[in-house]
């Protein structure tokens, strides 16, 4: 485990730097260099199992995470991890979002624009090793993406919105492990399943942005509009209203 940890982390932090200077190209987005590196890099592993004998469950942990058999070490690496993840984050999340939303002010400004982006890419990175063992390879990208997707449709404030987002992942984590242990299934695809349960349900009936909700807005509106006196009828009902007039 600690080799394949060590390994994942210093191939994470490679892909980070190479992505980074794809990016450093103006014409080269970064959804394209990580579309490019990311296929690359499973193709490059692919080529590596090749000749290589691997258990079939020891396969199934590396690609979907094995939660219930982690050890203290793991607890321990993950929140030293993590921990200083979230506080370089804080740190230096002023500059990250505006090298992230307006890079050429960015650059106006003298701030290192490709070194943020190498930083921000190598913290996701980290990120993405120490949960391996939580969900493996292929489902943490469901996790980093489900939970943000799901605080951007609650909230439209960034602290907020990176809060809500950390608070519905390990909400998920917990929810997910517990359920897959009573019902004996993967507790790795549980988590996200949950994530992405979380997600719909916001998308339906969140405050402002789930689509439940703006119908009966529009809905509201329309009869507000088609029915005047209904509007009328609220005003004179109002105490608020009526009380400067009365007397």
């Amino acid at each position: 485990d600690a080799n394949l940890l060590i390994g994942a982390l210093v191939a994470g932090l490679a892909m980070a730097a190479l992505m980074g200077a794809l990016t450093a190209n103006a014409r080269v987005r970064s959804d394209t260099a990580i579309g490019v590196v990311f296929t690359a890099a499973f193709a490059l592993g692919v080529i590596i199992i090749t000749n290589q004998t691997i258990a079939g469950e020891e396969l199934e942990h590396i690609l979907f995470g094995d939660p219930l058999n982690a050890g203290w070490g793991d607890v321990l690496l993950t929140i030293g991890i993590g921990g200083a993840v979230i506080a370089v984050m804080l740190l230096l999340r002023r500059l990250f979002v505006v090298a992230s939303f307006d890079p050429t002010g960015a650059r106006a400004m003298g701030l290192p624009v490709v070194a943020l982006d190498v930083l921000l890419l190598a913290l996701t990175a980290l990120t993405v090793v120490i949960s391996f063992k939580a969900v493996g390879n292929i489902l943490v990208i469901a996790l980093l993406i489900t939970p943000a997707a799901t605080a951007r449709l609650i909230t439209e404030r960034l602290l907020p919105m990176m809060a809500t987002a950390a608070a519905l992942g390990a909400a998920s984590g917990v929810v997910g492990v517990y359920v897959g242990y009573h019902n004996d299934v993967s507790a790795g695809g549980t988590i996200v399943l949950v994530a992405t349960l979380v997600f719909f349900a916001a998308w339906l009936a969140a405050p402002r942005h789930g689509i439940l909700t703006a119908a009966v807005a529009r809905r509201r509106s329309a009869l507000l509009r088609e029915h005047p006196e209904a509007v009328a009828e609220v005003i004179l009902a109002s105490k608020q209203i009526r009380e400067p007039h009365e007397g």
